[in-house]
């Protein structure tokens, strides 16, 4: 790649794409002078001097046809042995080795060996050090070419290049005299900061040193004696090296000050030379919401950015002049991938090594994209815009010759690079900096809303609404859609739903302002573009904007615009303008779904918004070309899944199909560069990008795409069966998001009405078309492991009830695939496999079928012990929904399944669960479930079993040990909640086993003292479900949990994590129940600690409950009775319980207690108005 890249910086007219016709053997030319060179010795003679300035002319003018067929070190070697013929005081020799180190490098791709890169580079650096000045160029062209690539050989020459007083230093000062030596000096660091993967970097501080040196030269002004097109050069080189430095990775830009002036000298070098602008800028940006400047002078009305959308005025009669120049732009764009500037002249000397875009480097940004040579994008060039900033330099275009003419334009064409360079070196330095970074500076380089009367500010947009080059537009656009990506939090703060009347504009509506402009701006541009590849561009920025965009906290019209602008480039001619057409469809239906304004726009009929004509889309066909009747009997049976008062299609679902299965249009098959050599279908781009606008709109808005769910099936089913993996593949995921939306209509807590529901006898019809059609064989498609797993993925989303209507041989031909497949050798479909078992565990028509859920409790054993972490986490889950089954099955009435299953299994699954519990968090979170589960399901035909009390004691170990770990909190969540399971089995000899003391003393210790209220929450609902007193253990351990949860209860609102704040209310609430539940089951020997805690605490406890008693339950997880009775009855009852207690004679903590407990209805029940729930309480 980086010899490509020595090639690709020959003088403007050396291109190797249309070599001469090469001589009859490779290279041999270059042999037989090579063999000449050799034979010489080192004389002085001037005989001796001529015939080395023939040889060496003959070697630079030699034709060496394709690349390949000289060895490298031979050139090598030829070089070396030049350079020991030519003496440091013959100073046109010196010069010509110079010329020919630089043609043969260039010309032959070679990157010279670290033994030989020595002896030259002590060469060329004695050569400046001794030689006149006029040789420098050459020298430092030769330099340039020696370094390239090789920066980490370099390393003991860096202190004579770039010390303090370092040639390269010295030279590319803006001290120096020579401006065509101060820009080969700087093109020489560029090169020598440039780094190849793999390969050592610049040692410290040298790659700072040349940053210093990079960013001095941007900020320098143009020099008086340096010409404008050398002054471009120089800037592209600077650029080049900054971009080398941060794309090595070794560039940090941490400091403030370094960051904000890199970014105000790429800011200014954005605009270098953009006709009509001319900008003044800070010399360092800083950090800022608001905009720091408006440095832009008054805008003329012809040069406003409305003009690029305007029709062309007089353009018949500019056409002539006009299109000599831009033809010769557009050439001098086209030679943009070589890397020196200037033609070899007759003498057969170079201009310096360099002058490429910084666009084509390989190591940047190669997805930077290449400008078109269309005649679409010379169209854009004829805007008013450009002919009023071109042509007003003089009165009359006859005043320019054509020799004045073909240096405007080369020299708009050098400006032009220079403001790629600064985007491509911007795109860098954006993948190089934290975007909380940048994000501080984006009002520097987003538009804002203009406030009225004023002019807008120079951002991004400017460049993408006025640059005349397509090129350079398409930079900014990708440069604007980095900014975009990622940027969803940031510009979530948004919000202009309302209107504000205040003295100081919220930063909220600031990046409101913000977001509306970049999609005015976008929409502008849109229109006004005619060059495809820019076009391309445009429409994936908005792609970014729209996914990264809170349209629910910004007003209505936004997406109805965009949506209604991008429908007529579904049909443009150039496929990747189609592809990223839908692409933009599919981000609108994707953010934040379901909103009601895209609901609204999926309704509209299929030709609204196609009326409006575009002139940079001219091949539009009619409007209602997607309603194409469907091929199969697909209409009859959708309807019967359509929902009451839907009767309006979704045309986009109608486009998506219509791109997936019809044949395509002749009208835009010519374009189509995507497409498979004689297929009838759409591109495939297209039709990936179609399939997965299906999958969005399925996600999103399964209510519109419910109505065509069996043409979609017949789409699924179609795309399965193709032979294109990729194809599959999306067919498949198409398939899992429309099952999952058929589960979600299902769930208990859905809100879809029956009526709008998918009828489960269409969900069959629907599977069954699957089961019957290409997706077992998709499955069983070992060869792409992939769509096995999507498949997979699929299969485990289909709607348990239409499982059980399913026939038997499809029932059992998905199960027995399933299990069959978790034998496979890869992990992705391993995974999947376990996934899919997990779910079908939970079926109820077969959780209940002892062989099924046993050959699935073996499968996920074995996955367990498989070395791929997902495969584990996986079979994990899946164990602790098989266990969710077990305890379902525990509780209804026909034991035989609890009497079936085997006692053996259960020890394995034990053991399993034992082991994945020491696992990584993602394993054991699910790990610690399913041993709780399993410790409750035991019965107690397996407990008196000797084999099960050692395992028991372990698993529990297993639990306490989690629960007191600092991992996930998830984990310790379930850990809790598995313990609170483990409480729930009565044969279990809680209170009399040791484990009794240790579980007590890990939950008390969690509900004081964990950072996290949800865990604090689960410890104490464990605490509250023994239901006798003796489980809970001697009278010493009852106290410690009694005192452990007034403790928790006095420090229910010490944190300092304000997100645990939340929790409060829910912690207060199952802590007073837990309370109250430990009092409802006290004996005589518990009252005394209990009384003296009161006497504490009391007016605390009796605070919290009251707030309980009115307030119940205010979270999710407490499990705290929500009805008011039911809270008021708990205290009832401990307060009877209380009562019916025989205390010994002269104890008054009986009496203490009630009192309490009195006290606290009496308040409730006066401060509810409720005086008849008294009775009873106070003749007591």
């Amino acid at each position: 790649m980086a010899a490509m890249q020595v090639a690709e910086s020959l003088p403007g007219g050396q291109a190797r794409d249309v070599p001469r016709e090469p001589p009859p053997e490779q290279g041999s030319g270059f042999r037989c002078l090579s063999a000449r060179l050799c034979a010489l010795r080192p004389d002085d003679s001037s005989s001796a001097r001529t015939e080395i300035h023939l040889l060496f002319d003959q070697l630079i003018s030699e034709n060496y046809g394709e690349v390949g067929g000289v060895a490298p070190e031979d050139v090598s070697a030829l070089l070396v042995q030049a350079c020991r013929l030519v003496p440091l005081n013959q100073n046109h020799l010196v010069s010509k080795v110079s010329q020919l180190i630089h043609h043969l490098l260039n010309r032959l791709q070679v990157i010279v060996d670290e033994q030989n890169l020595d002896f030259l580079l002590a060469y060329t650096i004695s050569a400046i050090q001794q030689c006149s000045s006029w040789t420098h160029m050459e020298i430092l062209q030769a330099l340039a070419a020696l370094v390239y690539c090789n920066g980490s050989k370099c390393q003991k020459y860096l202190p004579d290049l770039l010390g303090k007083s370092g040639i390269l230093m010295k030279l590319s000062d803006s001290a120096q005299p020579d401006p065509e030596a101060r820009r080969a000096a700087v093109h020489c660091m560029a090169n020598l900061c440039l780094s190849v993967p793999g390969q050592p970097y610049l040692e410290e501080p040298y790659p700072n040193i040349c940053f210093q040196a990079f960013l001095t030269t941007l900020q320098s002004p143009k020099s008086s004696d340096m010409d404008d097109i050398t002054f471009c050069m120089l800037l592209q080189n600077a650029l080049k090296g900054i971009q080398s430095l941060l794309n090595g990775g070794k560039m940090k830009l941490t400091q403030t000050e370094e960051l904000g002036a890199l970014l105000a000298v790429l800011k200014k070098s954005m605009f270098h030379g953009l006709p009509g602008l001319n900008i003044e800028l800070p010399t360092v940006l800083y950090p800022t919401p608001l905009p720091q400047y408006d440095g832009r002078p008054p805008v003329k009305p012809q040069q406003s950015e409305s003009n690029t959308s305007r029709p062309t005025v007089n353009k018949k009669k500019k056409s002539k002049v006009k299109s000599r120049k831009i033809q010769q732009e557009e050439e001098e764009e086209e030679s943009s991938g070589e890397r020196e500037a200037a033609p070899i002249t007759s003498s057969g000397k170079e201009n310096l090594r360099e002058g490429s875009t910084p666009c084509s480097s390989s190591l940047g940004v190669q997805s930077l994209p290449v400008e078109g040579s269309s005649m679409a994008g010379r169209d854009r060039v004829s805007t008013p815009f450009r002919s009023a900033s071109w042509k007003k330099v003089s009165s009359s275009e006859s005043d320019y010759s054509d020799a004045e003419g073909g240096m405007q334009s080369k020299m708009r064409s050098y400006q032009a690079k220079v403001r790629q360079g600064a985007l491509a070196c911007f795109l860098s330095t954006i993948k190089s900096i934290e975007k909380k970074v940048l994000y501080g500076y984006w009002s520097a380089f987003v538009p804002d809303t203009p406030e009225l009367g004023s002019p807008q500010s120079v951002s991004l947009m400017t460049l993408t609404l006025k640059d005349p080059s397509p090129k350079t537009r398409a930079c900014a656009l990708q440069v604007l859609s980095a900014i975009l990506e990622g940027s969803k939090q940031f510009l979530s703060v948004a919000e202009d739903t309302s209107d504000h009347r205040r003295a100081f504009t919220p930063f909220s509506v600031m990046i409101a302002s913000s977001i509306r402009e970049l999609h005015r701006c976008l929409l502008l541009a849109l229109v006004a573009e005619s060059s495809s590849q820019t076009l391309t561009q445009i429409i994936k920025c908005l792609a970014n904007l729209v996914s990264n965009s809170p349209y629910n906290r910004l007003k209505l019209s936004l997406l109805t615009k965009v949506w209604n602008q991008i429908k007529p480039y579904i049909r443009h001619k150039d496929v990747n303008v189609r592809v990223s057409s839908l692409t933009l469809l599919g981000a609108i239906v994707s953010t934040h779904a379901p909103l009601p304004e895209v609901q609204l726009l999926l309704q509209q009929p299929c030709s609204s918004g196609l009326s409006n004509s575009n002139s940079a889309t001219p091949h539009l066909s009619a409007p209602d070309w997607w309603k194409k009747a469907p091929s199969g009997p697909f209409l009859e049976e959708a309807s019967v899944s359509s929902p009451k008062g839907s009767s309006e299609p979704c045309w986009l679902i109608r486009l998506c199909i219509s791109t997936v299965v019809l044949p395509k249009e002749e009208s835009c098959s010519s374009s189509d560069a995507g497409c498979a050599a004689g297929s009838i279908y759409e591109p495939s781009p297209m039709r990936l990008e179609a399939l997965q606008v299906l999958a969005h709109l399925a996600k999103g808005y399964f209510s519109m795409a419910q109505v065509y769910l069996m043409e979609l099936g017949e789409v699924i089913c179609k795309c399965m069966g193709e032979a294109d993996p990729s194809i599959q593949l999306h067919g498949a995921k198409l398939l899992e998001e429309l099952g999952t939306g058929l589960i979600q209509q299902y769930k208990p807590d859905s809100t879809i009405a029956p009526d709008q529901r998918v009828p489960v006898t269409v969900v069959v019809m629907f599977w069954t078309m699957m089961l019957n059609g290409p997706l077992p064989r998709a499955l069983q498609n070992s060869e792409h492991p992939t769509l096995q797993a999507s498949t997979c993925d699929a299969l485990s989303s289909i709607l348990p009830e239409a499982f059980s209507s399913l026939p038997s041989d499809r029932q059992i031909l998905c199960i027995t695939m399933l299990l069959g497949l978790n034998d496979s050798k890869n992990r992705l479909v391993k995974a999947a496999t376990s996934r899919a078992l997990g779910v079908y565990v939970l079926f109820p028509c077969l959780r209940q079928d002892v062989i099924f859920v046993a050959d699935t409790a073996n499968a996920i054993l074995m996955s367990l012990q498989d070395k791929s972490l997902n495969v584990r986490a996986k079979a994990a889950w899946s164990l602790g929904n098989l266990t969710d089954t077990l305890i379902v099955n525990m509780e209804t009435p026909d034991p035989s399944f609890q009497e079936e299953f085997s006692g053996l299994l259960l020890l394995k699954m034990l053991r399993s669960a034992i082991e994945a519990s020491r696992d990584k968090d993602k394993v054991k979170s699910n790990a610690v479930r399913a041993l709780g589960n399993l410790l409750h399901f035991l019965q107690p035909s397996h407990i008196e079993k000797p084999r099960f009390a050692e395992i028991i004691e372990e698993s529990i170990q297993a639990l306490i040990s989690t629960v007191l770990n600092e991992a996930a909190m998830k984990v310790r969540w379930n850990a809790c909640y598995a313990v609170g399971n483990v409480f729930k089995n009565p044969a279990l000899p809680l209170g009399t086993a040791p484990w009794t003391s240790q579980a007590y003393n890990a939950l008390t210790s969690v509900v004081t003292s964990c950072k996290n209220f949800k865990v604090r929450i689960r410890s104490a609902t464990a605490l509250s479900i023994p239901s006798k007193r003796e489980q809970y253990g001697s009278a010493e351990q009852y106290v410690q949990i009694w005192n452990a949860l007034v403790t928790a209860l006095q420090k229910s609102e010490d944190t300092t994590d304000f997100l645990e704040f939340k929790y409060c209310a829910s912690l207060r609430t199952q802590i007073c129940q837990a309370l109250i539940h430990l009092l409802s089951l006290a004996t005589a020997s518990d009252l005394p600690c209990i009384r003296e805690t009161l006497e504490s605490n009391g007016d605390m406890v009796q605070s919290f409950i009251l707030q309980f008693l009115k307030s119940g339950a205010e979270g999710d997880d407490t499990g705290a009775p929500h009805s008011l009775h039911e809270r008021d009855q708990m205290v009832r009852t401990a307060l009877e319980h209380i009562g019916s207690i025989q205390a010994l004679a002269g104890d008054s903590a009986k009496r203490a207690i009630m009192d309490f407990l009195e006290d606290t209805l009496t308040i409730y029940f006066d401060s509810s108005g409720s005086q008849v729930a008294l009775l009873g309480l106070t003749d007591r």
